[in-house]
């Protein structure tokens, strides 16, 4: 996710920080009475850390001063959603035979 302002950038880094925790972060999963291998696992996985543009970068552009770019995956066996969409399915028309 790129955050172009630092109220944008704190908001991702808040959500990637709680998401990538244990039961997606919400405390009310942690203090359950369930055996903590019946929980679901952290949804994302962060990767990395903020990257922020070069010098170079900055020289040929300007507005890039202020970008920060920060990476997390979505960790499938948690059962987070699908990142891509299902097939489509070709829909047979009215008036063909």
């Amino acid at each position: 996710m790129i955050s172009f302002h630092s109220l944008e950038d704190r908001i991702v880094k808040r959500f990637f920080a709680a998401a990538s925790q244990p039961f997606g972060g919400d405390p009310r999963l942690a203090r359950l009475p369930i055996r903590a291998d019946a929980l679901p696992g952290a949804p994302l996985a962060l990767v990395g850390r903020a990257i922020r543009p070069s010098e170079r970068e900055i020289a040929a552009n300007p507005r890039a001063r202020s970008a920060t770019l920060r990476v997390a995956e979505r960790d499938v066996a948690s059962g987070a959603r699908r990142t891509s969409a299902p097939p489509q399915r070709a829909l047979r028309q009215p008036w063909s035979a």
